[in-house]
Protein backbone atom coordinates (compact mmCIF):
# COMPACT_ATOMS: atom_id res chain seq x y z
CA UNK A 1 0.00 0.00 0.00
CA UNK A 2 1.15 3.31 -0.76
CA UNK A 3 1.59 5.63 2.12
CA UNK A 4 -1.38 7.99 2.33
CA UNK A 5 -0.26 11.73 1.89
CA UNK A 6 1.21 13.75 4.53
CA UNK A 7 -1.01 16.48 5.13
CA UNK A 8 -1.80 18.46 8.40
CA UNK A 9 -5.58 17.98 7.46
CA UNK A 10 -5.43 13.95 6.84
CA UNK A 11 -8.28 12.23 8.69
CA UNK A 12 -7.26 8.15 8.72
CA UNK A 13 -9.96 6.39 9.43
CA UNK A 14 -9.76 2.93 10.77
CA UNK A 15 -13.06 0.81 10.16
CA UNK A 16 -13.80 -3.08 9.60
CA UNK A 17 -16.87 -1.69 7.94
CA UNK A 18 -16.05 -1.14 4.46
CA UNK A 19 -20.02 0.97 3.92
CA UNK A 20 -19.00 3.25 7.08
CA UNK A 21 -15.32 3.99 5.38
CA UNK A 22 -16.41 4.72 2.33
CA UNK A 23 -19.11 7.22 3.99
CA UNK A 24 -16.95 8.77 6.21
CA UNK A 25 -14.20 9.56 3.59
CA UNK A 26 -16.92 10.62 1.29
CA UNK A 27 -18.38 13.16 4.03
CA UNK A 28 -14.73 14.49 4.87
CA UNK A 29 -13.47 14.70 1.63
CA UNK A 30 -16.46 16.57 0.54
CA UNK A 31 -15.49 18.82 3.33
CA UNK A 32 -12.02 19.18 1.94
CA UNK A 33 -10.18 16.72 4.40
CA UNK A 34 -7.65 14.46 3.08
CA UNK A 35 -8.70 11.29 4.16
CA UNK A 36 -7.29 7.69 4.27
CA UNK A 37 -8.77 4.51 5.04
CA UNK A 38 -7.90 1.17 6.75
CA UNK A 39 -9.87 -1.79 7.32
CA UNK A 40 -7.98 -2.82 10.61
CA UNK A 41 -6.02 -1.36 13.10
CA UNK A 42 -3.25 -4.34 11.93
CA UNK A 43 -3.33 -2.59 8.29
CA UNK A 44 -2.99 1.23 10.21
CA UNK A 45 0.04 0.08 12.53
CA UNK A 46 1.64 -2.00 9.85
CA UNK A 47 2.47 1.51 7.97
CA UNK A 48 1.85 4.16 10.61
CA UNK A 49 4.76 6.74 10.28
CA UNK A 50 5.42 9.23 12.94
CA UNK A 51 5.56 11.96 10.16
CA UNK A 52 1.88 11.51 9.59
CA UNK A 53 0.15 14.58 10.50
CA UNK A 54 -4.02 14.93 10.94
CA UNK A 55 -6.02 12.70 13.63
CA UNK A 56 -7.61 8.91 13.44
CA UNK A 57 -11.37 8.04 13.45
CA UNK A 58 -11.10 4.77 14.82
CA UNK A 59 -14.15 1.92 15.47
CA UNK A 60 -13.82 0.60 18.57
CA UNK A 61 -14.86 -3.17 17.82
CA UNK A 62 -12.80 -4.42 14.87
CA UNK A 63 -11.53 -8.10 14.53
CA UNK A 64 -7.70 -8.45 16.04
CA UNK A 65 -6.90 -5.32 17.24
CA UNK A 66 -9.49 -3.49 19.36
CA UNK A 67 -9.64 0.91 18.68
CA UNK A 68 -8.46 1.00 22.44
CA UNK A 69 -5.81 -1.30 21.85
CA UNK A 70 -4.71 0.38 18.72
CA UNK A 71 -5.03 3.69 20.80
CA UNK A 72 -2.35 1.95 22.93
CA UNK A 73 -0.14 0.95 20.54
CA UNK A 74 0.06 4.18 19.00
CA UNK A 75 1.07 5.93 22.98
CA UNK A 76 3.59 3.42 22.97
CA UNK A 77 5.23 4.45 19.71
CA UNK A 78 5.17 7.70 20.88
CA UNK A 79 2.67 8.68 18.05
CA UNK A 80 0.93 12.07 18.72
CA UNK A 81 -1.89 11.99 16.34
CA UNK A 82 -5.17 12.72 18.55
CA UNK A 83 -7.92 10.04 18.01
CA UNK A 84 -11.47 9.50 18.05
CA UNK A 85 -13.36 6.60 19.08
CA UNK A 86 -16.40 5.64 16.99
CA UNK A 87 -18.19 2.59 18.10
CA UNK A 88 -21.94 1.05 17.98
CA UNK A 89 -21.25 -0.82 21.66
CA UNK A 90 -20.22 2.16 23.54
CA UNK A 91 -19.98 1.34 27.33
CA UNK A 92 -19.04 3.61 30.16
CA UNK A 93 -15.71 1.31 30.78
CA UNK A 94 -15.01 1.82 27.16
CA UNK A 95 -15.18 5.38 27.27
CA UNK A 96 -13.35 5.79 30.39
CA UNK A 97 -10.52 4.00 28.66
CA UNK A 98 -10.74 5.67 25.71
CA UNK A 99 -10.70 9.44 26.94
CA UNK A 100 -7.70 8.20 29.92
CA UNK A 101 -5.60 7.30 26.96
CA UNK A 102 -6.48 10.94 25.79
CA UNK A 103 -8.92 10.38 23.32
CA UNK A 104 -10.49 14.02 21.73
CA UNK A 105 -14.29 12.38 21.60
CA UNK A 106 -16.00 9.53 21.93
CA UNK A 107 -19.07 9.03 19.38
CA UNK A 108 -21.81 6.18 19.46
CA UNK A 109 -23.15 4.75 16.13
CA UNK A 110 -24.87 6.67 14.45
CA UNK A 111 -23.37 9.99 15.33
CA UNK A 112 -24.84 12.81 13.87
CA UNK A 113 -22.21 14.28 10.83
CA UNK A 114 -21.65 17.79 12.23
CA UNK A 115 -20.62 16.24 16.19
CA UNK A 116 -18.21 14.57 14.25
CA UNK A 117 -16.93 17.31 12.37
CA UNK A 118 -16.58 19.62 15.18
CA UNK A 119 -14.54 16.64 17.05
CA UNK A 120 -12.06 16.03 13.81
CA UNK A 121 -11.54 20.07 13.86
CA UNK A 122 -11.19 20.12 17.86
CA UNK A 123 -8.47 16.83 17.42
CA UNK A 124 -6.28 19.14 14.25
CA UNK A 125 -6.41 22.05 16.43
CA UNK A 126 -5.36 20.31 19.59
CA UNK A 127 -8.55 20.79 21.58
CA UNK A 128 -11.11 19.35 23.51
CA UNK A 129 -14.07 18.76 21.24
CA UNK A 130 -16.07 20.66 23.54
CA UNK A 131 -16.32 22.69 26.53
CA UNK A 132 -16.86 19.85 28.60
CA UNK A 133 -13.49 18.90 29.05
CA UNK A 134 -13.06 21.40 32.06
CA UNK A 135 -13.07 19.57 34.91
CA UNK A 136 -15.83 19.82 37.62
CA UNK A 137 -15.91 22.65 40.31
CA UNK A 138 -17.33 20.41 43.80
CA UNK A 139 -18.92 23.60 44.44
CA UNK A 140 -21.31 23.41 41.02
CA UNK A 141 -23.48 20.14 42.47
CA UNK A 142 -25.47 19.90 44.83
CA UNK A 143 -24.38 16.68 47.65
CA UNK A 144 -26.81 14.78 46.24
CA UNK A 145 -26.15 15.76 42.13
CA UNK A 146 -22.65 14.76 43.42
CA UNK A 147 -23.62 11.61 44.22
CA UNK A 148 -25.87 10.58 41.55
CA UNK A 149 -22.69 11.81 38.84
CA UNK A 150 -20.11 9.37 41.41
CA UNK A 151 -22.48 6.51 40.37
CA UNK A 152 -22.96 7.07 36.72
CA UNK A 153 -19.22 7.43 36.56
CA UNK A 154 -19.03 4.66 38.44
CA UNK A 155 -20.94 2.25 36.14
CA UNK A 156 -24.71 2.09 37.79
CA UNK A 157 -27.68 2.28 35.60
CA UNK A 158 -30.45 4.33 36.78
CA UNK A 159 -32.20 1.75 38.88
CA UNK A 160 -29.50 0.70 40.45
CA UNK A 161 -28.22 4.26 41.32
CA UNK A 162 -32.03 4.66 42.45
CA UNK A 163 -32.04 1.68 45.07
CA UNK A 164 -28.35 2.85 46.05
CA UNK A 165 -29.86 6.27 47.57
CA UNK A 166 -33.34 5.22 48.29
CA UNK A 167 -35.07 7.42 45.51
CA UNK A 168 -36.98 6.73 42.69
CA UNK A 169 -35.60 6.20 39.16
CA UNK A 170 -37.49 9.05 37.93
CA UNK A 171 -35.67 11.29 40.86
CA UNK A 172 -32.47 10.25 39.44
CA UNK A 173 -32.94 10.94 35.79
CA UNK A 174 -33.91 14.80 37.29
CA UNK A 175 -30.85 14.90 39.16
CA UNK A 176 -29.23 13.65 35.94
CA UNK A 177 -30.41 16.13 33.90
CA UNK A 178 -29.72 19.18 36.10
CA UNK A 179 -26.03 17.50 36.80
CA UNK A 180 -24.90 17.46 33.09
CA UNK A 181 -26.39 20.64 32.15
CA UNK A 182 -24.37 22.30 35.56
CA UNK A 183 -21.08 20.32 33.80
CA UNK A 184 -22.40 20.91 29.95
CA UNK A 185 -22.09 17.27 29.14
CA UNK A 186 -24.45 16.96 26.01
CA UNK A 187 -23.75 13.03 26.56
CA UNK A 188 -23.00 10.49 28.99
CA UNK A 189 -19.39 10.12 27.41
CA UNK A 190 -18.96 13.72 27.68
CA UNK A 191 -19.91 12.92 31.33
CA UNK A 192 -17.36 10.45 31.65
CA UNK A 193 -14.68 12.42 29.63
CA UNK A 194 -15.41 15.15 32.61
CA UNK A 195 -14.78 12.69 35.32
CA UNK A 196 -11.44 11.46 33.70
CA UNK A 197 -10.10 14.64 33.39
CA UNK A 198 -11.24 15.67 36.61
CA UNK A 199 -9.21 12.87 38.50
Amino acid sequence: MDEPPVHQRTVFIVDDDASVRDSLSLLLSLRGYATAVFSSAEAFLGVLSPRWQGCVVADIRMPGISGLAMQQVMAERGVQLPVIIITAHGDIAAARQAFKAAAVDFLEKPFDDDLLLQAIDAALAGLASTPAATPPRGSALSPRERQVYELIVAGLDNRSIAERLGISPRTVEVHKARLMAKLGARNLAELIRISTQSR
